[in-house]
């Protein structure tokens, strides 16, 4: 079938991965460094480094235990009949186009503050629909819930992905050419989440 899919799962996924690594990397040199530091008589830097790299040597372990809910499949796809959301083992939830009165890819981009946020600039970016009967809707499609604000659209959040926009900007003017209202850009924030 003709489809667009964005793996969300596969990239938090590599990301966690990543951090986990990352974590285990410097929560090991802060074990061996406590280890040294007490060995040379040092009590107050060991136990600094002791602490530290327990706490850091925990995040890995805080992976491994959650592993099976963070590597889930989660897929957003778009394509035809309209755009859905599979997760087997969350909430998945399929919305038909003519369910909708628009639709539209936000993005924020994070402020830049310092040579770290120039660098490693975020862009949170999400998909938005406007339900055409926001009271029908509401009933059909109850698992989305969560997703619902103030306003009426139900925002589906993708996280830290820039390199999405122009691939859910091409399938949703592919998919839904007279909902689309294009790439709302939100401006500017300090500390995204």
């Amino acid at each position: 079938m003709d489809q667009v899919v964005v793996d969300i799962g596969t990239r938090d996924s590599r990301r966690v991965v990543v951090g986990g690594v990352v974590a285990l990397f410097f929560g090991l040199s802060g074990l061996a460094g406590a280890v040294i530091a007490f060995r040379d008589g040092e009590p107050v830097g060991g136990s600094v480094a002791l602490v530290i790299g327990l706490v850091l040597t925990a995040i890995p372990v805080l992976v491994l235990v959650s592993w099976k809910k963070v590597s889930r499949p989660r897929l957003l796809v778009l394509e035809v009949p309209g755009v859905r959301w599979d997760d087997p083992q969350g909430t998945p939830w399929a919305v038909p186009w003519h369910e909708l009165s628009a639709v539209s890819v936000s993005r924020t981009r994070e402020r830049v503050t310092s040579l770290a946020t120039l660098l490693l600039r975020k862009t949170m970016v999400r998909l938005d629909l406007f339900p055409a009967d926001p009271n029908a809707f509401r009933a059909r499609h109850p698992g989305m819930a969560h997703l619902a604000r103030p306003d009426g659209r139900y925002r589906v959040p993708l996280g830290d992905a820039a390199r999405l926009v122009p691939v859910l900007d091409r399938a949703a003017t592919r998919y839904a050419p007279r909902l689309y209202r294009g790439v709302q850009d939100e401006g500017f924030t300090v500390g995204l989440t």
